[in-house]
């Protein structure tokens, strides 16, 4: 009895492990653990090994122009989405090389409950080969809060930028905008600081709710501030 169940799970992993979920998550099971970065378990060797060899450096230069997709990514419905700029796949590390040294990693909270120790292992196979390293997740289960909670103090100890997108449309799109942005100066999120005087003293002055700009031109004028 005990022998067939054995034999029935295993058919069940090796069956998962071959296939893709309905939202495009590659079920690449891991048994590692992410300490502090390093990889640890049975699969430590190959993971590490694949990662050196096959780093965004590996895909050519006139190749990232476009944004450039993991093969195992190519039935996630979340590429419907990116429709503003072109991509093509090559056999990278992350599931998105979004810039020269940008990249992105998708993960499903549907998959992750199934497999906990995934996505830890696919984060550390980045090592240190982006600048930029963003986690998306899609939060697609309603218990979601526990599980993001341990994400975020993953990807915080690890230095990683976590997104959360709430449908497949807005995931896609979060990728097809970093590809988008990847040049763009960081001045266009910044806090415009007036320039002026006058335009200082407004901005303070009508922080009060019932003080608008008119108000602050009478007492101006008024007081000669």
């Amino acid at each position: 009895m005990s022998d067939n169940s054995s034999s029935a799970n295993t058919n069940t992993v090796y069956n998962e492990t071959t296939s893709t979920t309905d939202h495009g998550q590659s079920t690449r099971v891991s048994s590692s653990s992410f300490q502090g970065g390093n990889v640890s378990g049975p699969s430590a060797d190959k993971t590490n090994e694949h990662a050196e060899s096959s780093t965004y450096r590996s895909t050519p230069r006139a190749n990232l122009s476009s944004l450039v997709i993991n093969p195992v990514q190519k039935d996630n419905p979340i590429l419907r989405a990116i429709q503003n700029t072109t991509y093509h796949f090559d056999d990278i590390v992350p599931d998105f090389v979004v810039g020269k040294t940008s990249c992105a990693v998708y993960l499903s909270l549907r998959y992750h409950k199934l497999y906990p120790e995934y996505i830890y292992g696919r984060l550390d196979a980045l090592q240190n080969n982006y600048d930029l390293r963003v986690l998306l997740v899609l939060v697609d289960i309603t218990d979601y809060e526990q599980i993001i909670r341990e994400i975020t103090k993953a990807t915080v100890y690890a230095n990683i930028t976590i997104l959360l997108a709430w449908s497949i449309d807005e995931a896609g799109k979060y990728i097809e905008t970093l590809k988008l942005y990847e040049n763009k100066s960081p001045d266009i999120i910044k806090e415009k600081v007036e320039s002026t005087h006058m335009a200082q003293i407004a901005k303070s002055l009508t922080q009060i709710r019932s003080v608008n700009k008119t108000d602050v031109l009478t007492l101006v004028s008024k007081y000669k501030l």
